[in-house]
């Protein structure tokens, strides 16, 4: 009888074991999220808002809080899916650790993980450059910021210089994400990103991941 019932326990909690692995599993495939809303062929998002992303087996849904869900299904093609139309939608893949692009027929959703940019920071109201401040930088500024051949955004700036006309200027990009570009005598780089840049009179142009751009003045860099 003490074995049977042994033997009940057990197996009640091998039982119990499993279901709250699969309900954990279940819990931990979705994320919250900020989706930029682009109209099919506009360089300019329509709005920018709140969504969840949730992802299991292959199959993606976007629950956007403007009240459009995306229910996607996977094929047999990499990155290509079909919404609940039978529609083929295409994903990719925004540089650094950004998120993902979805192609609809009629729009692009642009799922960012970063979602900082739908809660900006109102600490100091009167600070044109937050979230920096001359109290951990040598200057701040905002620069000229956006899109490849579309820098019509502006995007805060903290400056550290060094000598002999070096610098190193901390951005926060159009997406939210924050990155350095660093002004070295031999060189200029970014922090895990490919960078292009051409010096137009006074100003560095610099091209990131060829898909943004960026206005430096030298005078920012150098100071004085």
């Amino acid at each position: 009888m003490t074995k049977k019932i042994l033997k009940r326990e057990k197996f009640s909690f091998i039982i119990s074991s499993v279901l709250f692995f699969h309900m954990t599993q279940a819990n931990a495939d979705w994320t919250d999220a900020r989706c930029d809303i682009y109209p099919k062929g506009s360089d300019s998002p329509e709005k920018i808002i709140p969504c969840i992303f949730s992802q299991r087996q292959g199959y993606i849904t976007i629950t956007r809080n403007d009240g459009v869900t995306h229910d996607l299904s996977p094929t047999d093609k990499a990155d290509l899916y079909t919404d609940d139309k039978n529609r083929e939608i295409v994903r990719e893949y925004i540089p650094g650790d950004g998120g993902f692009i979805f192609r609809l027929s009629n729009e692009s959703v642009y799922v960012y993980w970063n979602t900082s940019a739908l809660h900006p920071d109102t600490t100091d109201a009167n600070n044109w450059t937050a979230p920096y401040t001359t109290e951990k930088y040598d200057a701040t500024t905002r620069l000229k910021c956006g899109k490849l051949n579309d820098n019509q955004q502006s995007c805060p700036a903290g400056i550290l210089r060094m000598e002999d006309k070096q610098a190193s200027i901390v951005i926060t990009s159009p997406s939210g994400q924050e990155f350095t570009i660093n002004f070295m005598t031999d060189y200029i780089n970014a922090t895990g990103r490919e960078v292009q840049s051409r010096l137009n009179g006074d100003t560095w142009i610099i091209d990131i991941d060829n898909a943004e751009t960026y206005e430096i003045p030298l005078a920012a860099i150098e100071g004085g």
